[in-house]
């Protein structure tokens, strides 16, 4: 029998991109998997496709939350959903942009650990997968997004110290560039940029390729925690020195 015979992974963010593969990819492997998004007509194609359970809600929606973990106990949560609105900088941004991409990517990542991590501290047992990225990680031209996603990153590692002699263990994925829907989801309302974010002469990571990362943790023996899976493109590094020349 395989080792995750019986196991139960939730996925949020799970009705495209990264959170789509990783539900496939865990369906496959023998996981019983639990998908979470907002669109459920998605939901429901993932579900006839792979036999995972269908949740359609919205991460930021703590009732919600609450009560799923009242009917799903995972073994394997991998916290996916995330956005970056205002991702073409801070100057120009709304309101809105900030309260969206913080709301999702910290806020509501928060309350979802909070409501699912006293079961598996209940149950001896458990791994957490947080999708941070290398926005997180290195400088880049994103002021809101960047920081949403170097929080996921510390808060991975300040979770891995605090749930040591739990059981359970913490993981967090750093993807750079992912061919996903990201930039139109990101960018609504400024097709020019949008185009100009999305443009690249590189090959980007697939979906696939993340998902392959974050069974790769999950399937490590049970003494084995992968703290931190950065992955990128070949062609795409990060690294040097630049300035703005100062003027005569």
């Amino acid at each position: 029998m395989s080792e995750t015979a019986g196991r139960v992974a939730l996925v949020t963010g799970a009705s495209s991109g990264i959170g789509a593969a990783t539900v496939r990819a865990l369906a496959e492997a023998g996981w019983h998997v639990h998908a979470v998004a907002r669109r459920a007509d998605r939901l429901r194609a993932l579900s006839a496709e792979t036999g995972a359970v269908a949740h359609a809600l919205d991460v930021t929606d703590t009732g919600a939350l609450e009560r799923l973990a009242g009917e799903v106990a995972p073994d394997l949560l991998v916290n996916n959903a995330g956005l970056g609105a205002g991702i073409a900088g801070l100057d120009g941004a709304t309101e809105d942009d900030i309260a969206r991409t913080i709301g999702v990517n910290v806020a509501a990542l928060l309350q979802v650990l909070r409501v699912f991590l006293p079961g598996m501290r209940a149950r001896g047992r458990g791994h957490v997968v947080n999708l941070g990225s290398v926005a997180g990680l290195y400088p880049n031209q994103s002021a809101i997004y960047g920081a949403s996603k170097g929080a996921v990153r510390q808060l991975s590692r300040n979770l891995r110290l605090e749930l040591r002699g739990t059981g359970i263990r913490v993981t967090e994925i750093q993807p750079g560039r992912v061919a996903t829907e990201f930039y139109d989801a990101a960018i609504p309302r400024d097709p020019a940029t949008r185009a100009r974010l999305k443009t690249t002469r590189i090959r980007e990571l697939a979906p696939e390729d993340v998902a392959a990362a974050i069974l790769f943790a999950a399937s490590a023996p049970a003494h084995v925690n992968v703290s931190a899976i950065e992955l990128q493109p070949v062609e795409q590094t990060f690294g040097g020195v630049s300035f703005d020349p100062l003027g005569d």
